[in-house]
């Protein structure tokens, strides 16, 4: 808390100087990152530019702007609106906006309670890609793909795909839930993926996918590399997808089709590209010239035609003979603009989980959408009540006054002064290490603590004392151990820590003591071999291993496959990721892979402490070489290995890449553990800081517990060791 009061004055906005450059900030690449500064070139004035990844522009916003730093006016997708206003970041764009230049379909987008809060630039949204080689035609229903798998089957084109898109995304399934009548989020901010329509349209995409119509695990990437490798017929994206394709995939982009069920067209979602304002660039004339200088119909023709970017504005038409454009303009025009109330962002999260969940098991639907309606409201239900910092305050201010005379106490003391005297020197060596650990190491933590004791969305943060750490620990008010709850996630972490490090330490130690035989040949090569995987990038590595995993074109299916083919068996390929097990398993075995390599080091440098002589005595009295390693090997690396055994439990219990990168708490959150647990309150549910924070002191706790006891013990086994070898010298 006081380091908080004391860094207050240093958080206010600073008032940003009215001949200062103009800041902007996007989220653009390629094409469409050339057409913006060479739109900004075109401007007469003084810019500077900044690309952002996209994933954490909200983030790197939410903290800058508050601070009155950051850009002037950025780029954003509309649907974020609702969030950012609630977080005080952006403003209305006033005279930077034409409304007669715009349809209601897009007004509609960049408005709230009658404002506009944005400058509308293009719109996005999905489409169909047909590759006529493949198929001649296109089916007028949905359902009519998986007569098309069938014949491509029967024609012998295996590996070929009929329709390809990302069917566990709730974006990609936006437009067949519309078909239904459904809807991701009510008009009232209420989540939408729930009831009949939903229940339909879900069972509709288990279809496609018992079918083999549609690939299963298909992501983004995964759809754009079957397209362009000529392994899918049709494919559902967005222009960005005609990015990745040149002249050899011959294509068109046509309307996506209706759904036989309902007879009803699917309707995509549709994003509007959009020019949003800073409070305090807001009040700049020339930040608002130059939004609209951005927006301008001459910006919008040099987008259209070198990003393929559909314009916002009427005023702006697209050549005839432009299909791809004139293709997804019709589709934006069928299309249902994505809301921007700042509930929207706590829908992705759960609607995700329960698309993969009900996508890759046979989990009854209804279920599954109940557990995800659950999930949103427990994010969106209000923080808890604003409580008195004056408890805390008294106790901090109890404690400094008790550190404060007991500091006086020595100072005042003729001993006290004598040792300070004498320790002034060595007082001066280390100064600027304590100073440069309290600043990188402690004021972090301290300030992190202090987190913990707030709650709130940004914008509506409000100091709430331990009700963070109450809630944790009573799992919301839930069983404790139902899913998702502290008490379950931390059962699931001790368990991936201990049988990770298990492995680690066994495989590690094995090869640490072939690798360490005097007669070994190219022991240099195989510990350079053995060490790559910890010299690789962790993420490099998750990232490769789960496409290792993948059930359909991962390279342990390809094995499985060859299996098959070589022995004549039928070995069905595993779904990784829709059970606990094998996801767990699969988290493990990355980990393993990265983790062993480091114990082995450690070994190989403990067993150079080892004395040639104790071994040689131990044989030349009769002991077995497993003797030899258990009585007098083991117990002299022990001390070395603990060390190394706590710091990779450490490592471990904190391993956030593996299990995000490869499971991805899949499935249904069962295989996160407390550290994923948290980036996932901090990042993907409306940023709640606070809670997120008190799962970090939590983690904290449970680790520096656990190092104790496990000093604790190899302190005492030490000690035993000692006292017994004592007295087997007195017996001697």
């Amino acid at each position: 808390m006081l380091v908080v009061v004391a860094l207050a004055p240093v958080a206010r906005p600073r008032l940003a100087a009215a001949d200062e450059p103009i800041r902007l900030w996007h989220a653009y690449r390629g094409e469409e990152e050339a057409a913006l500064n060479e739109i900004v070139a075109d401007w007469d004035g003084s810019v500077d530019v900044l690309a952002l990844p996209y994933d954490s522009m909200a983030n790197k916003l939410g903290a800058a702007i508050p601070l009155g730093e950051g850009p002037h006016l950025f780029i954003d997708s509309h649907e974020r609106l609702g969030d950012y206003r609630r977080r005080k970041i952006i403003a209305a764009v006033g005279d930077a906006l034409q409304p007669s230049a715009y349809g209601e379909q897009t007004l509609t987008a960049i408005t709230s309670d009658g404002v506009y809060w944005g400058v509308p630039l293009s719109l996005k949204c999905v489409a169909l890609y047909h590759n006529p080689q493949l198929w001649p035609d296109v089916p007028d229903t949905l359902e009519g793909f998986i007569d098309i798998a069938e014949q491509l089957e029967q024609r012998g084109q295996d590996g070929v795909v009929a329709l390809a898109y990302e069917a566990r995304n709730p974006y990609a399934h936006a437009p067949i839930l519309h078909a239904f009548g459904g809807q991701l989020l009510t008009t009232d901010g209420e989540f939408g993926l729930v009831g009949p329509q939903a229940e339909a349209s879900l069972a509709l995409v288990r279809r496609l996918l018992d079918s083999g119509t549609v690939p299963r695990d298909a992501d983004g990437a995964l759809v754009s590399n079957l397209f362009r490798g000529g392994k899918a017929a049709f494919a559902i994206s967005g222009p960005w997808l005609a990015a990745d394709l040149d002249d050899s995939i011959p294509y068109e982009v046509v309307l996506l089709p209706d759904v036989a069920q309902t007879g009803t067209a699917m309707r995509p979602l549709v994003t509007v590209e959009t020019v949003m304002l800073s409070p305090f660039g807001a009040v700049r004339a020339d930040v608002r010239t130059l939004a609209a200088h951005l927006a301008a119909p001459a910006a919008a023709m040099l987008r259209q035609r070198r990003a393929r970017s559909v314009p916002a504005r009427l005023d702006v038409a697209i050549p005839e003979d432009d299909r791809l454009l004139q293709a997804f303009a019709s589709q934006a025009a069928r299309g249902v603009p994505m809301s921007n109330l700042a509930a929207m962002r706590s829908t992705w999260e759960p609607a995700r989980r329960a698309l993969r969940k009900i996508l890759a098991t046979d989990v009854d639907i209804a279920e599954a959408l109940n557990e995800a309606q659950h999930r949103f409201d427990d994010v969106r239900r209000p923080p808890p009540d604003a409580r008195s910092p004056s408890p805390i305050l008294g106790v901090l201010g109890v404690a400094l006054m008790w550190g404060a005379f007991i500091l006086v106490r020595r100072v005042r003391s003729e001993t006290g002064r004598l040792e300070l005297r004498r320790s002034w020197t060595a007082y001066r060596y280390v100064a600027h290490a304590v100073i440069a650990v309290g600043i990188l190491v402690m004021l972090p933590l301290v300030v992190g603590a202090a987190t913990a004791l707030f709650a709130g969305p940004p914008g509506e943060v409000r100091y709430v004392g331990l009700a963070n750490f109450a809630e944790i620990l009573t799992a919301r008010g839930r069983p404790l151990l139902s899913s998702g709850s502290f008490y379950l996630v931390l059962i699931v972490t001790v368990v991936w820590t201990v049988v990770n490090v298990a492995f680690h330490l066994g495989i590690g130690l094995a090869l640490g003591l072939v690798l360490s035989r005097p007669l070994l040949r190219m022991k240099a090569v195989y510990r350079v071999l053995l060490i790559i995987p910890w010299a690789v990038p962790n993420y490099v590595t998750a990232l490769a291993w789960k496409g290792m995993f993948h059930r359909q074109f991962g390279a342990i299916t390809g094995f499985i496959t060859a299996i098959n083919d070589f022995l004549g068996t039928s070995i069905e390929p595993i779904s990784w990721f829709s059970r606990f097990s094998t996801a767990f398993a699969a988290n493990v075995a990355t980990n393993v892979w990265l983790g062993f390599p480091f114990m082995m080091v450690v070994t190989i440098g403990a067993l150079t402490a080892v004395p040639k002589d104790v071994l040689e005595a131990a044989e030349v009295d009769g002991a077995t070489r497993w003797q030899r390693l258990w009585h007098v090997t083991l117990p002299i690396v022990r001390p070395s290995l603990m060390p190394a055994v706590t710091l990779g439990a450490i490592w471990t219990f904190n391993m956030f890449n593996v299990v995000f990168l490869v499971s991805g708490g899949d499935p249904d959150g069962t295989t996160d553990i407390l550290v994923s647990e948290a980036y996932r309150w901090a990042f993907t549910r409306e940023a709640q800081y606070g809670y997120a924070a008190a799962y970090a002191v939590l983690i904290f706790v449970l680790l520096a517990g656990a190092t104790r006891l496990l000093s604790r013990a190899a302190n005492g086994r030490g000690k035993t060791a000692w006292a017994k070898s004592d007295r087997g010298g007195e017996e001697t």
